[in-house]
């Protein structure tokens, strides 16, 4: 069972710390959440009810949007754009989604290459752009499962305080669902920026995310200056 498992183990490790702290998250979201109910004189809700609410949903799908688009433009940016250096970059001059050759597409595909990369038309376009869709499509799903729990949560606080309901178009336009997004967006960014600029010079012996410890600084590739 180790050795079946050992081939995917990158995959389940993050698997279960996600589960992990998704699972602490909600213990910790609920004591917090009680709390308040109970400094309002309310009544405290269990497990199930929490984790089914907009209060819980809602600080999940931000956080999962946040994750999402910066993937998406990450590999968005990295078909046009270069930072000499960067293992997290091609190099210079290898800007462009590359020749069918360089992609194995098309006549230039191996017996073993996936069924629509030796593909043309349309079949070959959606594979060939399938992992940007995927983490777009995803990114937009978590975005609108944001707005849809941000509002009812919105609309509790405005309950509380006397003030009257808005609408789903009013709360995507408000600041309050502006600053939960952005204050997500701008430490994304940030991780990502300083992920490609430290990676110029830092290394991390033995990570695929490094160059070798001993690679130029220069070199944007681990195949080559």
């Amino acid at each position: 069972m180790a050795q079946r498992l050992r081939p995917h183990s990158l995959s389940i490790f993050f698997g279960a710390i996600f589960l992990l702290a998704l699972f602490g998250q909600s213990i910790a979201g609920l004591a917090a959440f009680n709390e308040d109910q109970l400094s309002h004189a309310l009544p405290p809700v269990s497990y199930g009810a929490f984790v089914t609410s907009s209060d819980f949903v809602v600080d999940v799908a931000e956080n999962w949007q946040s994750e999402f688009l910066q993937f998406f433009l990450f590999i968005l940016a990295t078909i046009w754009l270069v930072q000499r250096g960067s293992p997290e970059s091609k190099k210079p001059g290898d800007e462009g989604p590359g020749t069918d050759e360089e992609q194995m597409v098309g006549e230039y595909a191996g017996p073993s290459s996936p069924k629509w990369a030796r593909m043309r038309g349309w079949r070959l376009a959606l594979y060939s752009n399938s992992l940007l869709l995927v983490m777009g499509a995803i990114f937009v799903l978590s975005w609108w499962t944001q707005s849809i729990a941000g509002v009812v949560v919105f609309n509790d606080e405005q309950a509380e305080h006397g003030q009257p309901a808005v609408d789903w178009l009013a709360y995507v336009g408000s600041p309050d669902f502006w600053n939960r997004t952005l204050q997500n967006w701008q430490s994304e960014f940030l991780a990502v920026g300083a992920m490609v600029a430290f990676s110029i010079f830092l290394r991390q012996r033995g990570s695929s995310e490094s160059k070798p410890v001993g690679a130029p600084h220069h070199q944007a590739a681990i195949e080559g200056e």
